[in-house]
């Protein structure tokens, strides 16, 4: 690997400046390299920091943390742990004032949150990208039932959206009048599969138009800037272990408090209320707007970890692009040339590839550090991705395969819109990938905080492997016993 490491340094010189995440990587993820685990995951999870932990578990060792319903010692100081990881989340997205943070489980929850309240009604529009989460596209059901038309803007071939086309569609759904007809515009602002950035100018655009604005940038926060200020999404949905690893189980929604204002939930519960009659129908909520969205008791004992999170992915942050671009474009080149030995391509990348390479600390991507592909038999035939992702756990690769909860990016990579459009209303995964004749989805490759060039030369390396007879042949039959085990 050392050859293959020079020739890489020579061709890619600006790695060098991202020392920084070398130490990093031994300092807090040795394990990644005591376990002989490649971690290619960071889309579905990025990994935790040891002294994140360290420090947060010091904390909860050291101190008594209560309840923040109430107005003891220990809860005074988690409601001020709370105020304070309220403050890191809009210092990190430079959030100017005017914007609260609301505390969800996860950014499905935040969506979920700004879906379920929004005031929807006859002659409304929600309008979205093809190439969405499910959470996103989920929100269609909330805008259905409350009488909105729902429009599409069709994906490209390489997944996110053309910013015409989707000016288009938003100029034509545009509310005629925004006070009686509110209408919302959902935008990705990175798929987690075509690895696709979409424009965030369209964010403006569409509050020219007369929308409110929501931003999901649960997949573009952690490796990209993001500034509310240069951005003034109405409300944005987040996920904190996707940023730094721990805690999982908390997100975010940061939104104006002006559309916050706005929202109607659909019921109360502990927590968001101020008074309530009952027997009777009289509720009161919360002076506090974030209070009246989180319901029953916060996630006190790990908000700590939230703000000692963000000052960590602050300082190094900055860095992260410019290594995601080398290690990127040379996974991209690296991978066309490996081939079977009647000279046939191994793999196909179906995802968008990056068409600048940064050169200096700071630049930001045009792409993601996502890839999808699917990889090929000499024949040509896609190998089931059933048995890429076992021989992968057998090379200690840890990636993900499948649709990667977003339908509309999967099928434009793999050339399905039409068959999308003409889905019967009770079909099934099992029955669709029957129909299609073998399975659905792709191979997801993504980088991250700890990611470094071992990572990217044992991928090319797995490859290599499924490109070679002798050692895939065998794995190919291991594939195969075990699938008869589960069925027997």
């Amino acid at each position: 690997m050392s050859t293959a490491y020079k020739a890489f340094l020579k061709e890619f010189p600006e790695y060098q400046l991202t020392w920084i995440l070398d130490a990093l990587r031994r300092s807090d993820f040795s394990r990644l390299d005591h376990n002989r685990e490649t971690y290619v995951d960071y889309m579905g999870g990025s990994l935790y920091p040891e002294s994140l932990i360290r420090v947060h578990t010091g904390f909860l060792q050291r101190n008594i943390l209560g309840n923040t319903h109430s107005v003891s010692n220990s809860s005074k100081l988690s409601s001020a742990c709370a105020d304070e990881a309220r403050e890191a989340v809009l210092s990190f997205f430079r959030a100017p004032p005017g914007y609260s943070v609301v505390f969800t489980a996860n950014a499905t929850g935040a969506l979920k949150l700004v879906g379920e309240s929004f005031p929807f009604a006859s002659g409304s529009s929600y309008v979205l990208g093809a190439d969405s989460h499910n959470s996103v596209h989920g929100i269609r059901q909330f805008a259905l039932q409350r009488g909105a038309q729902v429009h599409y803007i069709d994906s490209t071939d390489h997944g996110g959206m053309e910013v015409e086309a989707a000016k288009a569609v938003l100029t034509h759904a545009r509310p005629r009048n925004k006070r009686q007809s509110p209408s919302l515009f959902a935008l990705t602002g990175q798929s987690n599969i075509t690895s696709s950035k979409n424009a965030l100018s369209l964010v403006k655009f569409a509050a020219s138009q007369g929308y409110c604005t929501l931003l999901d940038a649960a997949a573009l926060a952690p490796t990209s800037v993001v500034s509310l200020t240069d951005t003034p999404v109405d409300a944005m949905a987040i996920s904190f272990y996707k940023m730094f690893g721990f805690p999982t189980g908390v997100g975010a929604l940061v939104v104006k408090d002006e559309l916050l204002a706005r929202l109607e939930r659909p019921w109360f519960a502990g927590g968001t209320v101020d008074v309530v009659q009952a027997p009777g129908t009289i509720v009161t909520m919360s002076a506090s707007l974030h209070e009246r969205f989180e319901d029953g008791t916060i996630n006190y004992l790990n908000l700590p970890a939230i703000t000692d999170g963000l000052r960590f992915l602050s300082a190094y942050l900055p860095f992260l692009p410019l290594r995601l671009s080398s290690l990127m474009h040379y996974l991209v080149g690296a991978l066309a040339g490996v081939r079977h030995e009647c000279g046939s391509p191994v793999a196909r990348i179906l995802s968008r590839t990056p068409t600048r390479r940064l050169k200096a600390v700071g630049e930001q991507s045009d792409t993601g550090s996502v890839m999808a592909l699917i990889f090929l038999f000499p024949s040509g035939e896609m190998m089931p991705n059933t048995f890429v992702e076992y021989a992968a756990s057998r090379s200690n690769i840890s990636l993900r395969t499948g649709c990667m909860c977003n339908p509309g990016g999967a099928a434009a990579l793999l050339g399905l819109r039409e068959a999308m459009a003409g889905l019967p209303s009770d079909v099934t995964l099992a029955a669709f990938e029957q129909h299609m004749g073998h399975e659905l989805g792709v191979v997801r490759v993504s980088l991250g905080l700890a990611s470094d060039f071992r990572d990217a030369w044992r991928v090319v390396r797995f490859a290599e492997t499924l490109g070679s007879a002798a050692s895939r042949e065998p794995l190919w039959a291991q594939w195969l016993e075990s699938k008869s085990g589960v069925a027997m």
